[in-house]
């Protein structure tokens, strides 16, 4: 007899910020699977805000791929210049970063040494997958380091980037399927592009903060599984608060009644920060 199980559902770091910011942006993103509703977009005003904000992004997520792709190729041993040559831009950025890390681009160590480009785990927790991609893996006999590439302009808070499920998720999945302890796991964010020479944010990670972790993400998934079986159901995921500023510029507002439908949605008066947009999506 054939035994059928349902399949996990696979969340990363990006749907686990999403789900704790705004659970109902999460249920029209993910679940819904819904773009920017063509009826927020009516106003002139608001069209080219879209298409410009849209170029940005593009312009953002262009850099970061090509830059991410660069560095894997690298790590793989595969020949780089015909990328470099093409783009005088990731040019620079690769000769910034070899100047400010040089150690982070020695690939030339010994067997003992274990590194890994685009190096994916995954872990069960609950009824979920969970899914990470560290851009570069480093480990030995006692030690992991965990490095991401950023490519912003802006170099965020420590303190809000401490909290963002990428930092607490990794270490954590690092830690759970791996040997490591966590006093031996660490992770540095590299922001390739800021201003004057790269600059980096590293992480450490303790027994205490992975325990903490544990609990956070529990809390939040058995919230999410709360949720799903409400939707199923016909209950929709909760709302931010009445007055939220995550609600200002958000695509959704319309559909979640939070302005008058014949209201246009707020136009910004500068591009949106591009330390916010997510680089790459697993």
């Amino acid at each position: 007899m054939l035994i059928s199980s349902t399949p996990l559902l696979r969340l990363s770091q990006g749907h686990l910020n999403l789900l704790e910011s705004c659970p109902r942006k999460f249920q029209h993103t993910y679940l819904e699977q819904l773009n920017s509703p063509v009826e927020q977009l009516n106003s002139p005003a608001n069209r080219e805000y879209e298409e410009e904000s849209q170029k940005y992004e593009e312009k953002s997520q262009s850099l970061g791929s090509h830059f991410h792709l660069l560095m894997q190729q690298r790590e793989m041993g595969l020949p780089i210049d015909s990328l470099l040559a093409a783009d005088t831009k990731l040019q620079s950025l690769m000769s910034a970063f070899a100047e400010a890390a040089p150690e982070v681009l020695n690939n030339k160590t010994d067997n003992a040494i274990f590194r890994e480009s685009e190096h994916y785990r995954t872990l069960q927790v609950q009824d979920y997958l969970l899914t990470v991609i560290y851009d570069l893996l480093i480990a030995d006999a006692q030690q992991a380091q965990i490095l991401d590439w950023k490519t912003t302009k802006k170099r965020p808070n420590k303190r809000t980037l401490a909290q963002n499920w990428q930092t607490l998720l990794y270490m954590y999945v690092l830690a759970e399927t791996s040997s490591y302890l966590p006093e031996n796991i660490s992770m540095t964010y590299w922001f390739v592009q800021s201003e004057g020479a790269p600059q980096n944010i590293t992480f450490t990670y303790s027994q205490r903060q992975h325990q903490q972790t544990a609990k956070k993400l529990n809390q939040l998934l058995s919230q999410l599984t709360t949720w799903l079986a409400d939707y199923q159901q016909n209950q929709p995921f909760p709302q931010v608060g009445t007055g939220s500023k995550a609600c200002d510029y958000c695509h959704f507002t319309r559909r979640c009644d939070r302005i008058p439908a014949t209201e246009p949605v707020k136009a910004q008066n500068s591009l949106p920060d591009i330390a916010n947009i997510q680089e790459v999506t697993i």
